[in-house]
C-alpha cells in the first residue's frame, strides 16, 4: 500500500446525523456505488471526492476507483500525476491487483486507485475480450475475496455512456446520479436511466439506483427551484433530500488538492457532504434490510 502525505483530517463530527455510529455501519460486504453522469460539468467528480472523504469521515474504510482518463479525482486527492506508477488501467488490464494499485490518502480510511491518460487507449486494448465489460468487477471481487479493508467502494465514471462506464456498473451494487439544477437535467437522466436498466437486462441484474442528489443548487435562481421541484416530482423517493449547493470553497477546494471537507470543514457544500453520507448510509440499511 502506497501513501500520500498531506495535511491533518478534521475531527469534528457534530454535523452528522447522530444515529450513525461506526459500529453500527460496519458490514462484512463491501458495497460498490458507481458516480454516474454522461453529462459533464454536474459536480460528479467533486460529489464522488466529497462523499468518498465523508464517508470516511463517518467511520467507513472507503475505496475510490478514479475511471476517468481525466484523473480529476486523483488530483482532487492530492495525487500527483508522477506518482500514480499503478493505475485503474493497470487493474483493468489485469497487470496489477486492486490492492497494488490502491494509494493511501490523507484521509483516515480512505484510499483511491488512481487514473492516468492510459485509459483512453483501454476499450482498443480490452475489446476483444470477451469479459470486456466485466473486467473492473472481476477485479474488484478477487479483491473482496483476498481482503476485507473497505466497506465501500465508490467509482468515478468518465462523462460518457462508454466501456469505462459498462464496466462501473456491471460492478457496481448501485448508482448514484449527480445532477445540476439546469434546464436540461431530465432530458439527460432519461438517457442515464435507459442504460442502468439495459445493463441490468442483460450484465447486471442486481445493479439498482442509489440515489439522486441535486448540485449547484443556488436557491435565488427560480429556474433552480423549478428544476428541484420537477425532479422531485419524476422522481420521488429516488432523489435524496439533500441538495448540494453552489459553494465557493467546494469550487476552490480541488486547486489545493484537498477534498472540501479538509479545505473549509464548515462551509456549507461540506455540510451538505457530510449529510448526504448520511442519506447514503440510511438507504445502504434499507436495501439490507429489503
Amino acid at each position: 500500500m502506497r501513501r500520500a502525505s498531506f495535511s491533518t483530517f478534521p475531527t469534528s463530527r457534530r454535523s452528522v446525523d447522530p444515529e450513525i455510529g461506526r459500529s453500527e455501519q460496519s458490514v462484512g460486504t463491501m458495497r460498490i456505488i458507481t458516480v454516474a453522469n454522461q453529462k459533464g460539468g454536474v459536480g460528479k467528480t467533486t460529489t464522488a471526492i466529497n462523499l468518498a472523504t465523508a464517508l470516511a469521515a463517518i467511520g467507513e474504510r472507503v475505496l475510490l476507483v478514479d475511471l476517468d482518463p481525466q484523473g480529476n479525482a486523483s488530483t482532487g486527492l492530492g495525487i500527483d500525476r508522477r506518482d500514480r506508477n499503478v493505475s485503474s488501467y493497470d487493474v483493468l488490464t489485469g497487470e496489477a491487483s486492486v490492492d497494488e494499485a490502491a494509494m493511501q490518502t490523507a484521509v483516515p480510511g480512505l484510499s483511491i486507485v488512481p487514473s492516468t491518460l492510459d485509459l483512453l487507449g483501454i476499450e482498443m486494448e480490452i475489446a476483444a475480450s470477451a469479459d470486456r465489460v466485466l473486467k473492473l468487477r472481476n477485479a474488484l471481487r478477487r479483491h473482496a475475496a483476498e481482503s476485507a479493508r473497505f466497506t465501500y467502494v465508490l467509482i468515478d465514471c468518465p462523462p460518457s455512456l462508454n466501456l469505462l462506464t459498462l464496466n462501473s456498473m456491471a460492478a457496481a451494487d448501485s448508482v448514484l446520479v449527480p445532477l445540476q439544477c439546469e434546464f436540461f437535467a431530465l432530458e439527460g437522466l432519461s438517457q442515464l436511466l435507459a442504460t442502468v436498466e439495459q445493463v441490468r437486462g442483460s450484465i447486471n441484474p442486481a445493479l439498482s439506483i442509489q440515489g439522486i442528489v441535486l448540485t449547484m443548487y443556488d436557491g435565488r435562481n427560480n429556474l433552480a427551484n423549478q428544476v428541484v421541484a420537477d425532479v422531485r416530482a419524476h422522481m420521488g423517493e429516488k432523489v435524496y433530500e439533500t441538495v448540494i449547493p453552489r459553494n465557493v470553497r467546494v469550487s476552490e477546494a480541488p486547486s489545493y488538492g484537498k477534498p472540501a471537507i479538509l479545505y473549509d470543514l464548515k462551509c456549507t457544500g461540506s455540510q451538505a457532504y457530510l449529510q448526504l453520507a448520511s442519506e447514503v448510509i440510511r438507504r445502504e440499511r434499507r436495501l439490507r434490510a429489503a
